[in-house]
This record gives C-alpha cells, structure tokens and sequence, in this order.
C-alpha cells in the first residue's frame, strides 16, 4: 500500500502523513493511539470513534483490537481505544494492508487523501482540562523524610514518591516530531504518544513491561528497579550496584512472586536481575514467562493485570498503607502518570507498558513526571537527584541542546 504514502500530489513525508492524519482525526473527535514497540522499527496508528470505559469484569484476551489507557488509581476506570482504523508504517511506507480492519482503514484513508488538504500544518492534539503545576523542591525532600519515618516504623518497606515538573514548549513544538525523536532516541523502551477527549495527550518512554502475551500463548511480566546514569562507553557487566538498589529490585521481584503465589501458579521462568539500558539510565532487570497452555491459564494476563497494578515499583510495599500514604501525601493527582498502557490483542500479541517516563500536554505547557522508591537507607537529596534524571529522558528531546 506504498501508493498512499508517494501521493505525488500530498508530497508528505511520513511525519507529515501522521500529523495530516490525526489532524482529521483530532477534528472528528477520533481518540488516538501512536506506539513503537520497544527494539522495533515500525510504528502503529489506531484511530478510535469513540472512546470506552472497561468494566473490572472484562478480560483483555477477549477484547478486539484496541489500546488501553490506564489511570495510576486502580480504582478509576480503564480508557479503551477499540481500532476502528488501524496502520502500520516502517519508514516511510505504510505495510500493504492484509486483514478485514487494515483494509477498511486503507479505503478510509485513501476517502481522506481525496477529500482533504495536504496542506501541511501542526498537528492537533486535545488539550488538557486539568494538569498539575511543578512540586517543590522542598516539599519533596521533606516528604522523603517523612517516608523514611514510616519505613522505621514498620508500617511499609518502600514507598515510591514521585513529583512533577513544568516546562514552556516552543510555539512550533509538533507532537509527531517529538515522537520521532523519542524513537530515535529510546530504541529500547515503549514510544507512546496517546491523545483522547477524555484524558487529553500524554507521550512517553517506558522501559518496564507490565503485562505482555507473545503469539496469544506466552504471558510476560518484569521486575525493574535501581536507577543509574548510563554513560555510553560502560561494559554492564561491571556495573555495581549498592545494596539499596539491590534490594529495591527484589522486592519488586518478591511482589511478582507472591501475585503468583495467591493464584497457586508454580509453573514460571525467572531470568536476571541483570543491568539493562534504558534510554539514559541503567536498571535492574528480571524477566518471568509463562506457557499459558502448558499451564492451562488462558485469562492469566487479566488476572495478574489485576493482581500487579499498581506494583511495588511504582506504589510501594505493602501496597494498601503505600496507596494510602501517597493519595494523602504526595499534593498532587498522578492521573496516568505509572498507570499503564498499550496495544491489546494487535497481531496476536499484548504489550501493557507502565506509564514511566512521560509527560503531559497543556496549550504551550508540558508537565512532566517521575519518581523514585524510597527505602530505609533512603537520602532525600540523592531520591531527588534520581527523579531529576529521571525527568531528563523527556527533556533532552523538548530541549536536545540541554
């Protein structure tokens, strides 16, 4: 279906398609989807009519095709975008069309091609009606301080206080050239832009898996925690890790094996931790797979979806005094920020990401999130520092001259 791309009379380069695409989307109240999956090179576009609210009864293996827009409180309901447009593109050309829903969305495409200007212009995107301002700095190390007391006490392990940050976007910033660049320049995590009347337009990086089903049979879920500055030139394998960051990880591990452990499942693979780059950073990382069909667990991805949002690595442990704490202390409504997303059931594959490493869109503002899990052995400057790393996987690509 390369014709619908080298339209002579469009003269579009793949940014330009995208943007002229969900321009006429964003008009006709259309939710959107874009992602890249990690370690992939093509990209996928769903366009939604209409946005739906998922019951906690539903299961993602009986859904059709779609994305899924989670908020951080479990509590809230599930944004599900069912396709009722779907694209794939590697480089500059969009894969020839092959199942009923692919070709239906090339007729519509090629309906908007005929019916629309190619004049090329930035791409619409729904604006926020509510967004949070930038936490303080003091607040937040206070608040670390404050985590540690609770930690003493014994009421919880870990608690993973998070904050946010404001910044000016330039008058020209375009959402599908930032996109790109977030492709470019995280090839290893989650590239997601998400744009919806419902929850405005939020873009990210994720490096952490929540819930993956590979060829409708293999369920797949991680443990990562720890946080370093990557620098290029480092062998991974002598990288060293201090005993809180050691320790951060395997309580992650140790909630994946005890959300096993209440559905009495015994039958998994556990690989690592090892160190991984994400992006800027490096982490400590662990992977567990299931056979669903050995196992017989065909709904095992809803049920662990269920058992795992929201984890110890963004919450904390116990995860009931940690949710707590946080509604009631951190200042301020995560909203999607370490919710989850992804596509559901798109070529017979599940790939539910958590919601790191993003930042939300306001008229010319942009408000951006990270957190850092605070433990007994916590220093409030140094979990400060972390989330600043953090925050700067979205800021070289607003400001890439930082």
């Amino acid at each position: 279906m390369d014709t619908l791309v080298s339209e002579k009379s469009l003269s579009l380069t793949k940014t330009d398609w995208l943007s002229h695409v969900i321009a006429h989307a964003v008009e006709q109240q259309f939710s959107i989807a874009l992602w890249k999956l990690p370690n992939h090179s093509a990209r996928h576009l769903v366009l939604s009519q209409k946005t739906q609210l998922l019951k906690k009864s539903e299961t993602i293996e009986e859904l059709k095709t779609g994305f899924i827009f989670s908020p951080f409180n479990p509590e809230k309901e599930s944004l599900y975008l069912e396709a009722d447009y779907s694209f794939s593109f590697t480089d500059e050309s969009i894969q020839t069309p092959e199942s009923p829903l692919e070709i239906k969305s090339a007729e519509w495409l090629n309906e908007i091609i005929r019916s629309t200007s190619s004049k090329k212009s930035k791409t619409k995107f729904y604006k926020s009606s509510t967004a949070e301002g930038q936490t303080d700095k003091n607040f937040y190390l206070n608040l670390v301080s404050k985590c540690v007391e609770e930690i003493e006490k014994g009421v919880m392990e870990k608690i993973v206080l998070s904050r946010t940050q404001s910044v000016q976007l330039s008058d020209d910033v375009d959402v599908v050239s930032v996109f790109d660049k977030l492709c470019n320049t995280y090839p290893t995590a989650l590239i997601s832009l998400v744009s919806s009347p419902e929850a405005g337009t939020w873009m990210g990086a994720s490096p952490e898996m929540l819930v993956g089903i590979e060829d409708s049979t293999i369920f797949k879920t991680v443990a990562l925690a720890g946080t370093q500055i990557f620098h290029g030139d480092i062998n991974l394998k002598t990288v060293a890790w201090t005993q809180k960051e050691i320790e951060e990880q395997a309580l992650v591990e140790r909630y994946i094996i005890s959300c096993f452990k209440k559905i009495r499942l015994r039958e998994y693979d556990e690989h690592g931790p090892r160190t991984v780059v994400a992006g800027n950073l490096l982490h400590l990382k662990s992977e567990f797979t299931v056979d669903m069909s050995a196992t017989n667990f065909p709904q095992l991805a809803s049920v662990m979806l269920q058992l795992l949002h929201p984890t110890s690595a963004v919450c904390g442990m116990p995860l009931d005094p940690a949710l707590k704490f946080l509604k009631e202390r951190e200042g301020y409504n995560r909203q999607y920020y370490s919710g989850y997303l992804g596509p559901v059931n798109f070529n017979s594959e599940t790939n539910l990401y958590v919601n790191l490493r993003c930042m939300q869109l306001v008229d010319q503002k942009a408000i951006l999130y990270a957190g850092a899990g605070i433990t007994i052995d916590s220093n409030p400057e140094e979990e400060w520092n972390e989330t600043e790393m953090k925050l700067n996987t979205m800021l070289k690509v607003i400001y890439p001259q930082q």
